[in-house]
């Protein structure tokens, strides 16, 4: 039998890219996925190419991958992208401990983050 096909969640001129367990806190990956909000996709690809953050190799992943769902899955006309949407969320989060004087322990919290990509096309200038 197996499951009913969902509904699409997006509208029709949109695309979208999803990527789990980023080694990164929520924050940090904020930051680079507020550098891109808005942008063209040509833009923003340029400027997490030479981002100086670790994470921005990541984040361009995920937004390539959304331009190819755009252009094979959805047929939509890649220079008239741009990133609509650039949510971030919370993971998992890995604890560990470090020994520390007098028998105590020091903390270490090892977070991960997931990041979400929206494109969306641009409406036809007449």
């Amino acid at each position: 039998m197996g499951k009913r096909a969902a509904d699409r969640v997006l509208a029709d001129n949109e695309a979208m890219a999803y990527a789990k367990h980023l080694r990164t806190s929520p924050q940090k990956l904020n930051l680079v996925a507020q550098s891109i909000r808005g942008k063209d996709c040509e833009t923003a690809l340029a400027s997490l190419q030479f981002s100086r953050r670790r994470i921005a190799g990541e984040v361009r992943k995920v937004l390539e991958s959304a331009i190819a769902n755009a252009e094979n899955n959805h047929q939509l006309d890649v220079d008239r992208l741009y990133v609509a949407e650039a949510t971030v969320g919370r993971d998992l989060v890995m604890k560990r401990w470090r020994a520390r004087a007098r028998g105590r322990v020091g903390r270490i919290v090892k977070p991960f983050s997931n990041l979400r990509v929206v494109l969306r096309e641009r409406e036809e200038t007449a």
